[in-house]
């Protein structure tokens, strides 16, 4: 975080000018006051919570675009094994009609005999 220290006090070898006495009274008149605790604690924390507000903003971003990630991310997995599962269907029926044909040709070699 970057620090700025504001220009008043003028350092000691700068003369004042008429402007730099008007600049000074409008920077007075601008600055909190130094006796109100509350005014400056509340600025304070109006600060600090908008930087947290932020980050906090920030992370439920990335963590609703991780959420969508992974939705589309099952979409494919449950369509990938769908498309698995039709493939093995269709092994299982293949192998079983070989396997029917096999034994077919199998007994009738045996009969034949």
């Amino acid at each position: 975080m970057a620090v700025i220290r504001p220009d008043w006090p003028p350092e000691p070898d700068q003369r004042a000018t008429s402007s730099d006495t008007m600049q000074s009274e409008t920077f007075a008149r601008e600055r909190p006051s130094e006796h109100n605790p509350a005014r400056n604690l509340d600025a304070l924390i109006q600060r600090v919570a908008g930087a947290s507000m932020d980050e906090i903003d920030g992370v439920i971003r990335e963590l609703e675009s991780m959420r969508e990630l992974l939705r589309i991310e099952a979409e494919r997995v449950s369509f990938d094994l769908a498309a698995f599962v039709g493939v093995t269907q269709s092994s299982m029926s293949a192998m079983r009609i070989i396997s029917d044909s096999l034994k077919n040709l199998r007994q009738g070699a045996n009969n034949e005999r």
